[in-house]
């Protein structure tokens, strides 16, 4: 059974604001996308489709050390952002990061889908 989960989280201000554009806060939305068999929580921001690292790390390249992940990730160049505090309470509620997580990262699904074909013949399920 796959729970789908699609909308808009976040905060309205109480009161208006007029935000600049680049102090405005990211419209995002959260889901959940099945990758490889494995259902992943995500978020889109700004029309990027982005992963919690860590349930990458540990539901779809469990049987896969993470040194070689980061070895992987850098010679594919991936580079991972840093979630804001909103981002990270929405992993949190839709459990792809754990409630105790202080601080998450991100990747794109494209890095991810590169990285999922990188480490095909290391996984022993795949």
């Amino acid at each position: 059974m796959f729970l789908t989960c699609e909308g808009t989280f976040g905060i309205v201000p109480a009161t208006t604001v007029d935000y600049t554009e680049q102090a405005r806060p990211r419209d995002f939305h959260a889901g959940y996308q099945e990758i490889e068999g494995i259902n992943l929580g995500y978020l889109q921001i700004d029309g990027t489709r982005m992963f919690a690292l860590a349930q990458v790390l540990s539901d779809l390249f469990k049987d896969i050390p993470r040194t070689t992940i980061s070895k992987k990730m850098e010679t594919l160049k991936i580079k991972s952002r840093r979630c804001d505090l909103k981002e990270l309470r929405t992993l949190k509620a839709i459990h792809s990061v754990p409630t105790r997580a202080v601080k998450c990262s991100l990747i794109s699904k494209a890095d991810l889908e590169a990285l999922c074909t990188s480490c095909k013949s290391l996984s022993p399920r795949r």
